[in-house]
């Protein structure tokens, strides 16, 4: 297997961890521990869970871990393509990574107030949940950054359909966009999530492609007919 491809399948599964453990830890462990406008219920099930709790600590440290890992892996994947798109990648999915950590942080600080309590225990574990979801919520502006010059890259490189790279770009815009609507207009909250499908379209076809296929062979200024060449993005240029 080609060494470019292997780092394709390398990302994509990188890629298929964060949709796991994101999946897990927000969308279904989170809304069973939160109550939003019932402190006390949410204090009660923090106590009732708390190994569920701290699994969905464990949950928020392994997206970080897997959003790292894949931040990283585009990096390697697109260097080659274009330096600059490949390093945002990285950057915006770095960004992000650290929002998420500092919410796996609160989650942990609010399971420890709900064991052994401080104060106006209700209330703290709600305001610490509370700022913890805001944290999800803005760092999604660099979730959506990240997938323009993901989108780029895919035009750019030729290794990916074409068609992929637009819906990327266009995902990636209407996810910074959401994260706007969700605060200027709390009540449309439809339209917030109707600007993101696009954005899951594109990771769920970036993410399958990456792993099934990896990269099709992009053709080379020069050819003429004869196989499509690889670059492999670990090898130096001058050693082409």
């Amino acid at each position: 297997m080609h060494p470019l491809i292997r780092t394709a399948r390398a990302t994509g599964l990188f890629y298929l961890s964060l949709a796991i453990t994101g999946a897990l830890g927000f969308l279904i462990i989170r809304p069973r521990l939160f109550a939003a406008g019932d402190a006390d219920a949410t204090l009660a099930h923090l106590v009732q869970h708390e190994s569920l709790a701290r699994i969905g600590i464990a949950l928020e440290l392994l997206i970080v871990l897997a959003q790292t890992l894949t931040a990283v892996w585009f990096y390697r994947l697109f260097r080659t393509v274009d330096a600059t798109a490949a390093a945002s990648i990285a950057a915006f999915g770095l960004v992000n990574a650290v929002a998420i950590l500092v919410s796996s942080a609160l989650l942990a600080t609010a399971t420890q107030v709900a064991v052994d309590p401080l104060g106006d225990t209700a209330n703290t574990v709600q305001l610490l949940y509370l700022v913890g979801g805001n944290l999800w919520i803005v760092g999604g502006l660099f979730f959506g950054l990240w997938l323009v010059p993901m989108g780029w890259c895919v035009l750019r490189s030729g290794w990916l359909p074409r068609t992929l790279g637009w819906v990327l770009v266009a995902g990636g815009a209407g996810y910074v966009l959401s994260t706007f609507v969700t605060y200027l207009a709390p009540g449309a909250g439809i339209v917030a999530d109707l600007l993101v499908i696009p954005a899951s379209v594109g990771e769920f076809w970036m993410l399958g492609y990456l792993i099934i296929w990896g990269v099709r062979r992009p053709a080379q200024p020069g050819d003429t007919g004869s196989p499509h060449r690889v670059v492999d993005p670990d090898v130096p240029a001058t050693r082409r």
